[in-house]
């Protein structure tokens, strides 16, 4: 009887993940199409959760909480309640805003926490361990942009995830393929083993039911009480008694103190379409932005996707705009000069084209920033509602699973955000270490990100939503998704499953993503002075993007195949 029970609960599982109103690819060059809502994201599961949620009456705030909750449970690496992240949101009626709910450094930070006695980077130490976590800010960014566009009651929003933390769910072929990979460190922290592996430290093998009873427990007390279920009482006492136990630095006053922020996206427009993005302290929005405008003055269709000349374009765009990234992006109530509508304007983006030729690659150099040229996890998921109001939402915890810690009783992974500073004052160099001031640990302060939620008009009416998990390869896979969309002509799904390049100023090399460039394309690259570093396929981040045909009433959307879980749930 109790095996019969366990299939027939495995089961039920099975099928609530699989039966909704539309067909749900895992990922593929071919869209799925639906008339009244989408969302798509790096779980499957989470993507059907958030459906239900828009099919009941929910609008996309609502359907964002809902998906954001239910990732913490399916897609541990990156979908989170002990990390931070972004919203982008446009109503139905064009007005747009942002949250920001960045992780943000404890008070008992400061400049020099990673460094030893002689002024060198502990190695390692800014992404391991209990020092390298920020203070979380998802629970209080979800709650704030809940309170101020959400319809649904705030319960019935956490309820889903809550149902799958205790009920369990079907353990992936992905999460098993990670506890093998990760199972050194894993066993090396009881609170993480204790619930990645089962009570004799065998493996969940794909397709057994894995409950999540602590994290369950956490989320309903985020349930009932909401911003203080999470930064007070139980669950507060309960971090800080672990925080302190193992050397870290958050306290009550840490979690009491933290807010979320609405802010006033970024913006620009290429080719007759407006663009709307994150702006600081993601250096997202600003890069994407600066990019566009660049490329704005250039004939990239005629070019020919992925020739040797449009490959070199981007590389040199690309350059230039994270050269600036790691000149001036920071925390802005930190650095209230950031130079953010000089590096968005077009005006700006003619001077740093005229600098690029297309024979030669430009040198990056680490002592110079971007004067030279002035003359692995995190996950997204996308929402469109019915009436057409529209999320880009991007969170992270860093380093897939943040730093592998899963708070004690808590039954949820920590970031490892604070390796996001720059962790040596003045010191950058070629191998892609950055040291400017305005990205230094202070406390209170907000990590640099590059993570890039961005949604874009035609016309004054919604085009697309569209972003990606991917660290620094975020903006670039972004810029790349937008490129093969406008300028290439590609359905959604087609654009996002393109082979991908990028560039980051420093190290100074051209990354590609296998088969993205010909023997030849090649070849002329380094006749031009590239270096070369060919990635595995899935080496860059999985993008998840909703385009509207506005003019059909149709919703186009896909889950980018590089994430092995990931899928689209629409009605």
């Amino acid at each position: 009887m109790k095996l019969f029970s366990r299939f027939l609960l495995r089961t039920l599982v099975l099928v609530a993940v699989c039966i909704h109103l539309s067909y749900v690819p895992t990922g593929g060059r071919i869209p799925v199409y639906a008339r009244h809502g989408m969302v798509t994201s790096s779980s499957a599961i989470a993507s059907e959760i958030g459906k239900e949620v828009l099919r009941k009456g929910g609008n996309a705030i609502d359907a964002a909480v809902a998906t954001a909750f239910a990732l913490a449970v399916t897609w541990p690496s990156a979908g989170n309640i002990g990390g931070g992240g972004f919203i982008v949101y446009r109503s139905a009626d064009g007005k747009v805003t942002s949250f920001d709910f960045r992780e943000k450094a404890p008070l008992a930070a400061h400049e020099k926490m990673y460094l030893d006695a002689n002024g060198a980077l502990i190695p390692g130490i800014n992404h391991r361990g209990l020092l390298s976590v920020g203070v979380p800010g998802t629970v209080a960014g979800l709650y704030q942009a809940h309170a101020k566009y959400g319809k649904m009651d705030w319960k019935k929003l956490v309820d889903p995830a809550i149902k799958l933390a205790q009920k369990g769910i079907p353990f992936s072929h992905a999460l098993h393929q990670h506890s093998k990979r990760l199972r050194k460190e894993w066993e090396a922290i009881p609170s993480t083993a204790e619930i990645m592996y089962k009570e004799d430290g065998s493996y969940y093998e794909p397709g057994e039911v894995w409950r999540q009873r602590d994290l369950a427990k956490t989320l309903k007390r985020i349930r009932n009480q909401g911003r203080d279920g999470f930064y007070k009482g139980e669950t507060a006492d309960k971090l800080v008694a672990f925080m302190k136990k193992g050397g870290g630095l958050i306290t009550h006053e840490d979690l009491e103190k933290y807010e979320a922020i609405e802010r006033t996206p970024v913006e620009g427009t290429y080719r007759g379409y407006r663009v709307i993005s994150m702006p600081p302290p993601s250096s997202g929005g600003v890069a994407l932005i600066q990019m566009l405008n660049m490329l704005e003055g250039y004939n990239l269709k005629e070019m020919g996707y992925h020739s040797a000349d449009y490959v070199h374009t981007l590389a040199e765009v690309m350059r230039r705009a994270f050269a600036d990234r790691a000149e001036h992006m920071g925390d802005p109530d930190f650095n209230p000069d950031m130079p953010v509508d000089k590096l968005i304007s077009k005006e700006y983006a003619e001077r740093l084209r005229q600098s690029i030729s297309m024979d030669v690659a430009s040198a990056s150099d680490s002592s110079k920033y971007g004067q030279i040229y002035d003359g692995t996890s995190t996950t997204h998921f996308s929402v469109v509602d019915k009436d057409g109001n529209a999320v880009s939402l991007t969170y992270t915890l860093e380093n897939s699973y943040g730093a592998q810690i899963i708070a004690e009783g808590l039954g949820f992974f920590l970031n490892d955000e604070m390796g996001d500073f720059n962790p040596v004052p003045g010191l950058t160099n070629s191998r892609g270490l950055i040291g400017s001031s305005p990205n230094q640990i202070k406390p209170e302060k907000r990590m640099l990100s590059s993570m890039t939620p961005t949604i874009i008009e035609k016309d004054g009416k919604l085009f697309m939503v569209i972003g990606t998990p991917g660290g620094r390869t975020i903006i670039n896979t972004v810029l790349q998704v937008i490129l093969n969309v406008i300028d290439h002509d590609m359905n959604i799904a087609r654009a996002i499953e393109a082979p991908r390049i990028h560039h980051q100023w420093l190290p100074d090399r051209l990354d590609f993503e296998q088969h993205a460039l010909s023997p030849d394309t090649r070849d002329r690259l380094k006749s031009k002075g590239h270096k070369l570093n060919e990635l595995g396929h899935a080496a860059q981040g999985h993008a998840m993007g909703i385009v509207v045909a506005a003019d059909e009433g149709w919703l186009a959307g896909s889950a980018d195949s590089r994430s092995p879980d990931g899928g689209v749930a629409a009605y």
